[in-house]
């Protein structure tokens, strides 16, 4: 029997391979995406990304969406309040797993088991321990597009933010950065691959530099 599971959604590549995995699953039923939006800026918290390029993503999944509002500045009582929140809803709506697209992080993976313990739902995370080297090449060779859309200044130098992650983009990459960007060094923004029915237009906006961290602004083709 196939698991009701809901899938954690950065907009970014990780999130969007564990939804290729999870496609492939046998046991498990993907029934929607939640993401948590800065609710002062309308944005993907972290990555940036307009609302309006999220819900694109999810038709083109073509799933269920699920916006989780944060306020902004947010604390760590009040995350945790509104995601226990969510849980609650998904319980009563019969979802058994929680899926994440984290790769090797022990303590953020276990935040995540702490946080779901005794709620009913279980934590899954279908792309752990998959050598990030192998992985970035496997994602950019499968068709996987994404854009860079945050970038740590002092991992990375600034031109990096706006750049297609590709060959060229993980052959740049100094040697102490993670490929996939698992640390924190950077963020993407997938808009093309073989979780998604049809690939979604986007065009390359402004380039900021905003609370430590330099972002690239997406842009639905339409605007």
């Amino acid at each position: 029997m196939k698991r009701k599971t809901l899938l954690s959604w950065s907009t970014g590549k990780d999130s969007a391979w564990a939804l290729h995995v999870l496609q492939q699953t046998p046991n498990v039923e993907v029934v929607g995406l939640f993401c948590t939006v800065n609710k002062e800026f309308n944005r993907v918290a972290m990555h940036a990304v307009r609302i309006e390029l999220l819900q694109q993503q999810a038709k083109s999944a073509g799933l269920p969406l699920h916006i989780i509002e944060i306020p902004n500045p947010c604390s760590n009582r009040e995350y945790d309040d509104v995601m226990s929140s969510f849980v609650s809803d998904a319980k009563t709506e019969n979802v058994e797993y929680f899926a994440f697209g984290d790769l090797f992080l022990e303590d953020v993976r276990r935040y995540r088991e702490d946080r779901l313990k005794g709620t009913g739902i279980t934590p899954i995370f279908p792309i752990w321990g998959m050598p990030t080297k192998e992985l970035s090449k496997k994602m950019v060779s499968s068709g996987l597009k994404a854009l860079i859309t945050c970038v740590d200044p002092k991992r990375l130098t600034r031109d990096f933010a706006g750049r297609e992650y590709n060959g060229s983009f993980l052959n740049d990459l100094p040697v102490d950065v993670d490929p996939c960007g698992e640390n924190g060094e950077f963020h993407s923004f997938a808009f093309e691959g073989p979780m998604f029915q049809i690939p979604i237009g986007i065009k390359l906006g402004e380039i900021v530099h905003r609370d430590g961290f330099v972002f690239a602004d997406v842009l639905p083709n339409s605007a």
